[in-house]
């Protein structure tokens, strides 16, 4: 076998492969073929010559994105696999975090190596959408870091042989205190599956490592199962864009749901508002006086009617260059996109994008225009 391939001869070895059944032995195939090289037959050494040991061919027919393309086909593999293995187990982890939570208890997060780098993302993700987590370092956690664990809290376990060392070592101490373990790791018959409440199982075929050890496939799995329990957790407790807010106050996010229209607005002083009879080239003078992209038409009783954009004025005078002696009437957009003055900003983008308006007129209770939104103005505020 040293210098003959898997099954005989190296010419046999793709005949020998096309009898491999199983999804993880195609892809063991795969590895070898396109990342390691091989040696070819030896030769039977000639009579009075030297033996000739052949250099390495490494197969070097695919590219940088066709490599990528396969770690990426293995572990959307792997995730597939995971979405047929969720039961009732993801079900009842995701009760048993929501009524420790609801009864003020929290998560405990552990892992070693990369599954405590992706338990502490874990941690982060659920910690920010409402259900406080926390990181318990494994390797303090025998000299004092177990005070992070109460009574009544539930911890999150993640492994992906279940028989690590240091997980191994701090579960009798970790069952002294009355919590809930809920195990996520690959066997289900480890050291930590048999200890744990629950079992989430993530189990894999093959890493997208073609040394087929680096843990990539695996630490992918565990972390698309996080984001499905914190997910789905969010969605159970009712937690609402408001609630996002209140624990992302910095940066684009957090400004845009926090802050109310009538904060960003421009106010009714600073608008152009015109009649139904007012002459364009009077509204592009109030529209300039204010320095606006936008004149909002109303009746006498300051009812809505329309809107003018310098947009429409620029449209119509490509076709009739006396458009300054029109009425706005006859070129105003009717029933205007409009926000209430109490809604969140975040509202502002969303009517923005999705109806593709550059000013957006804002109404109080009784539909009268009391302010209007530029997108210029978000982009100094900062919330684009």
């Amino acid at each position: 076998m040293a210098r003959t391939g898997f099954c005989g001869p190296s010419g046999a070895l793709n005949s020998c492969a096309e009898t491999v059944v199983t999804s993880a032995a195609k892809i063991a195939i795969i590895n070898i073929f396109m990342f390691f090289p091989f040696i070819p037959d030896v030769q039977p050494p000639q009579p009075g010559l030297p033996v000739r040991i052949p250099a390495f061919i490494v197969y070097t027919s695919m590219d940088y994105l066709e490599k990528a393309g396969r770690v990426l086909d293995i572990e959307i593999f792997e995730l597939k696999r995971l979405r047929e293995r969720l039961g009732e187990n993801f079900s009842r982890a995701v009760e048993l975090i929501r009524e420790t939570v609801d009864a003020r208890g929290k998560v405990v997060v552990v892992g070693v190596g990369k599954s405590g780098h992706i338990g502490a993302k874990i941690a982060a993700t659920l910690t920010s959408t409402g259900s406080p987590a926390v990181v318990l370092d494994s390797s303090n956690a025998l000299h004092g870091d177990l005070g992070v664990i109460a009574d009544g809290d539930v911890v999150l376990a993640l492994s992906a042989s279940g028989e690590t060392e240091e997980m191994v070592r701090i579960l009798p101490a970790i069952a002294r205190f009355q919590v809930r373990i809920i195990a996520m790791c690959g066997d289900p018959k480890s050291i930590l599956a048999q200890n744990a409440h629950l079992c989430l199982d993530v189990n894999i075929e093959q890493e997208a490592c073609p040394l087929n050890l680096a843990p990539t496939s695996s630490t992918t799995v565990m972390l698309a199962l996080g984001d499905a329990l914190a997910m789905v957790l969010l969605e159970a407790r009712g937690f609402a864009k408001e609630d996002f807010a209140k624990f992302h106050p910095g940066g684009m996010i957090g400004r845009s749901m926090l802050i109310r229209v009538h904060q960003v607005m421009r106010p009714r002083e600073a608008m152009a508002i015109v009649f139904t009879d007012t002459p364009v080239r009077d509204v592009l003078k109030a529209m300039t006086n204010v320095r606006a992209g936008a004149a909002v038409v109303t009746d006498e009783n300051k009812k809505l009617l329309g809107i003018f954009t310098h947009g429409d004025f620029v449209r119509h005078f490509q076709s009739d260059s006396k458009i300054g002696e029109r009425l706005v009437a006859d070129l105003m957009t009717l029933n205007p996109v409009t926000v209430h003055k109490d809604k969140l900003a975040v509202e502002v983008l969303n009517l923005l994008e999705r109806h593709r308006i550059d000013d957006l007129v804002v109404i109080d209770d009784d539909s009268a225009p009391v302010g209007i939104v530029d997108s210029q103005d978000l982009t100094r505020l900062k919330l684009l």
